[in-house]
């Protein structure tokens, strides 16, 4: 049996849980997310609880078990304390900046980037080299993340780029160091 998938799920006193139609939704404080559930995983509510439980004893079964519970956890503290991602931005005249709903960024291109916010995404810049993504969809927040990290990832020479709070980017040794020249 999966040991994520049996494990019971408290349901916070501010959130509503609905199962209807083959989807869970979740509704809290800071907002309402909504997923399909397979049709092989079922979902019991009782005395403030959540079960999840699976169709068959099947290994796709066992991996839909665990993941749709993972899922529905991730839901509901989304809605009840919302998700975070930091990034920041190396290299000397890099920065961004959030105009409406549009991120315009300044990475060294010969023109500036410019990167649509999806709704349900909050973007800041405490910085002009620091970006705080925020929203209660923990998916969504690491699409928009990676996305944001794509227009120039971190390069091993010289560690220019934008990458997460915290990463560490290995860096290499450039050519003529090599030869010892």
């Amino acid at each position: 049996m999966s040991r994520i998938g049996k494990k019971l799920v408290a349901i916070p006193k501010d959130v509503k849980i609905q199962v209807k139609d083959g989807s869970v939704c979740v509704e809290g404080p800071k907002g309402k997310l909504q997923r399909k559930l397979s049709d092989r995983i079922s979902i019991e509510i009782k005395d403030g609880q959540l079960l999840v439980k699976r169709v068959a004893n099947t290994k796709i079964d066992k991996s839909l078990h665990g993941l749709f519970r993972a899922l529905i956890v991730n839901m509901i503290v989304g809605v009840t304390q919302g998700y975070l991602k930091e990034l920041e931005i190396i290299g000397v005249g890099f920065k961004a900046a959030v105009a409406g709903d549009k991120l315009n960024m300044v990475l060294g291109f010969s023109h500036p980037v410019n990167y649509v916010i999806p709704t349900g995404i909050k973007i800041e810049t405490p910085k002009p080299t620091q970006l705080v993504i925020k929203g209660i969809d923990k998916e969504l927040i690491g699409k928009v993340a990676t996305e944001i990290r794509a227009f120039y990832p971190p390069e091993p020479y010289k560690g220019k780029g934008i990458r997460f709070v915290g990463e560490h980017v290995k860096k290499k040794i450039g050519k003529a160091q090599a030869t010892g020249k």
